[in-house]
C-alpha cells in the first residue's frame, strides 16, 4: 500500500515537472510596462509549445528573453512579424502601411520621461528582420520594447512562450 501511494506521488511528481519545464511556466509580473492589460504581481500561465510548430502572431501577448541577460524576462505583446513594415508617427502604430487600431494601449500623458523622448513617439519605418518580431508594452509611456536598442528586434529563439491565461489575482481569473 505504501509503495503504490509512493509510486503514484513520484509519478504526479515527475510528471508536473515536466509539464512545467516543456509545457507551462507561471509567470510573475514586475513593472508598469502591460498596463492595464496586466499587473505587478499578476500571475500568467505561459504555454511553452506552441513556437515550435509555427511562429508568434501579431497581437499575441509573449514572454521573451532579454538578450543582454538571458536570466532575466520580459513580457510584451507582438506588433509586427518578420517581413512586416513598421513604423511610428506621432505615437500611431503602422504595420504595411495600415493604421493599428488598439484599444489596449495605454498613453499617460503625466510621464515627464516620455515627453522628451522622440524614440517613443516615432519609430521610422523598418522592415522586421527574418526570424524576428517587433514588440511593444501596452503602457507605451513606460515601456523598454523594440523601440529601443536594449529590446530592438526580439530573436524568436529567445521566445519563451506565449501567455494563455491569468491565474492570479482571482477575480481576473481567465483567459488572456
Amino acid at each position: 500500500m505504501i509503495k503504490k501511494i509512493i509510486k503514484t506521488f513520484a509519478i504526479a511528481f515527475i510528471s508536473a515537472i515536466l509539464i512545467m519545464v516543456f509545457i507551462l511556466q507561471i509567470v510573475s509580473i514586475n513593472g508598469p510596462s502591460m498596463l492595464n492589460t496586466f499587473f505587478t504581481n499578476d500571475k500568467v500561465i505561459v504555454e511553452k509549445i506552441t513556437y515550435y510548430f509555427s511562429s508568434p502572431k501579431r497581437q499575441d501577448i509573449i514572454v521573451f528573453k532579454y538578450a543582454g541577460n538571458t536570466n532575466e524576462k520580459y513580457i510584451k505583446r507582438v506588433i509586427a512579424v518578420e517581413n512586416d513594415k513598421i513604423k511610428i508617427a506621432d505615437d500611431r502604430v503602422y504595420v504595411n502601411g495600415k493604421l493599428i487600431i488598439e484599444p489596449y494601449a495605454v498613453y499617460n500623458p503625466d510621464n515627464n520621461a516620455a515627453k522628451n523622448n522622440d524614440r517613443i513617439h516615432n519609430f521610422p519605418e523598418t522592415v522586421v528582420p527574418k526570424g524576428t518580431v517587433f514588440v511593444m508594452g501596452d503602457n507605451r509611456y513606460d515601456s523598454l520594447d523594440s523601440r529601443f536598442k536594449d529590446i530592438g528586434f526580439v530573436n524568436k529563439k529567445l521566445i519563451i512562450g506565449k501567455v494563455v491565461m491569468r491565474i492570479y489575482p482571482i477575480d481576473k481569473f481567465g483567459k488572456v
